[in-house]
């Protein structure tokens, strides 16, 4: 049994006759040799784009979606900041940060969620496809970028009236992690923001391009794994370091804030999710879509 990612069949691969090969796997008499094999790139591009055009044909269950997505991706990072607190080892540190935010992308994947990055690779690859108009890519992107952003708020805001185990070590803590997040230049956080989602959308390619559980979860886990260890830039997720900080000291004034601000300041969280959306967007579409278009393009051409 595997796993249902929320992506509609595609009717290609149910109308092909018996006899015919995919790449993904020999079909004989209508049965797939070898159901572990992963799908083709092209077979794997063309479910991925079809996941875009079916989330904006529901535009109310995509708002939701992406509203859920975002509080599962906030709720990755207040574990990774419970799990760094008081680690003084900057590498040990980050890799405990990247095992617990791990969990957040599969969670949104095996749920059939929405995050926004992936959202952008997605609705690239559906507008290259030619199923999706670039009007549709807008409002995909603005609707999932609002809905996570919503989503990721709320939760942090309830962290942040909750205080408890969230003040004392862990707001200082959350300072700090944020306050190194908004305090980056303006070149560096977009080039990291690109690396993120290279990171990232392409786990989220691989995941559909895998058959079993396993090794879907795996692919959906390295993702948000190799973006925090590497130190880089996702918009949502920033949301939660960022809004964290800003949240407690609204609610207890004494947790420190770090020199973050909720505007478009140097240390802005509205900055900050400017930057990091653009930088996002680049990465999940230039160097995540595109290369894989191309491939699945080039490999249909030969056959």
């Amino acid at each position: 049994m595997t796993i249902n990612a929320q992506a509609p069949q595609l009717e290609s691969a149910a109308s092909i006759p018996e006899g015919v090969g995919l790449h993904s796997g020999v079909i004989t008499n209508g049965a797939v040799d070898d159901p572990f094999e992963p799908l083709s790139v092209g077979a794997m591009v063309d479910r991925v784009a079809a996941m875009a055009v079916e989330k904006i044909a529901h535009p109310w269950a995509f708002l939701v979606r992406s509203l859920v997505g975002g509080a599962m991706v906030s709720f990755g990072a207040v574990l990774a900041l419970t799990v760094s607190t008081g680690v003084k080892t900057p590498g040990v540190a980050s890799l405990l940060m990247g095992l617990a935010f791990g969990m957040s992308f599969v969670l949104i994947l095996v749920s059939g969620m929405s995050l926004i990055t992936a959202d952008m690779a997605a609705g690239f690859l559906a507008v290259l496809k030619r199923t999706m108009s670039p009007g549709g890519y807008v409002f995909l992107v603005v609707v999932g970028l609002i809905g996570n952003i919503a989503g990721a708020l709320a939760f942090v805001t309830i962290c942040g009236a909750a205080g408890g185990p969230y003040l004392g070590a862990f707001a200082e803590r959350a300072a700090s992690v944020g306050a190194a997040k908004a305090g980056q230049p303006f070149w560096t956080a977009i080039l990291l923001a690109v690396l993120c989602t290279w990171f990232l959308q392409t786990s989220m390619c691989m995941f559909f391009k895998a058959r079993s559980d396993v090794a879907r979860m795996a692919f959906a886990f390295y993702g948000p794994f190799a973006f925090v260890i590497g130190g880089t830039q996702h918009v949502i997720a920033n949301v939660g370091f960022l809004g964290l900080p800003l949240l407690l000291n609204l609610f207890h004034r004494a947790a420190p804030r770090g020199g973050i601000g909720w505007g478009w300041g140097a240390h802005g969280l509205l900055t900050n999710i400017a930057i990091t959306s653009v930088g996002n967007l680049i990465g999940g579409t230039l160097f995540v879509a595109l290369p894989f278009w191309i491939i699945a393009q080039l490999q249909r051409r030969r056959v």
